[in-house]
């Protein structure tokens, strides 16, 4: 009679990379969370299992404990997300949003962003804490700088901000991506064939 057959643990390309920690930064580990701390500020968050993580002097690694393809996988996130937080508390992030349109205005009152983007009332944006958002004067309200130390809360408030208005590909109005592409659409010609 055989034996079962075993299934290898398998290492992933990019998990099984050490995250080197940059000076000021410190890591603490608990069995079921993560901690980092750094100049820019400091993230917590709760490991997805599966992969042990193991801090050694100024490097932190990930080794899979799962079996085949699921041990992998969890190895990568488990990385990623940590080497996003070491990112983050260490030199932070940073997205830009640009209002295109007659009118579009944005300005910071407060504790809220408030959006001019062509309805009949102004949107107003509670800034999550930890966020910082800036509006240059040389802009004339037209751009929003957005800063954290928090990936997923700069990437929400920015798809948040971007969601009120999104740009339309007939005139390319709304609100956009510094930088990014919007596909436009030719419009409709009248008059035509009569």
């Amino acid at each position: 009679m055989n034996a079962p057959e075993v299934t290898p643990i398998r290492q992933s390309r990019t998990g099984k990379r050490p995250i080197d920690l940059p000076k000021g930064v410190a890591v603490t580990l608990t069995a079921t969370t993560v901690a980092v701390k750094g100049p820019r500020g400091e993230s917590s968050r709760p490991l997805p299992g599966g992969a042990k993580v193991v801090l050694e002097g100024t490097q932190v690694t990930v080794t899979p404990v799962l079996p085949g393809r699921d041990g992998s996988r969890m190895q990568g996130l488990t990385r990623a997300l940590i080497a996003c937080m070491v990112k983050g508390v260490s030199e932070g992030y940073t997205r830009g949003l640009q209002l295109v349109g007659t009118g579009y205005r944005a300005e910071v009152k407060g504790a809220k962003l408030v959006l001019s983007v062509g309805y009949s009332h102004p949107i107003h944006f509670d800034i999550p804490v930890g966020l910082k958002i800036d509006i240059p004067a040389d802009s004339k309200g037209t751009a929003i700088n957005l800063s954290c130390h928090d990936k997923e809360v700069i990437g929400q408030a920015a798809a948040k901000i971007r969601g009120y208005r999104e740009p339309e590909p007939y005139g390319g109005k709304g609100v956009r991506y510094l930088g990014e592409k919007v596909r436009e659409k030719a419009g409709k010609s009248s008059g035509k064939g009569k």
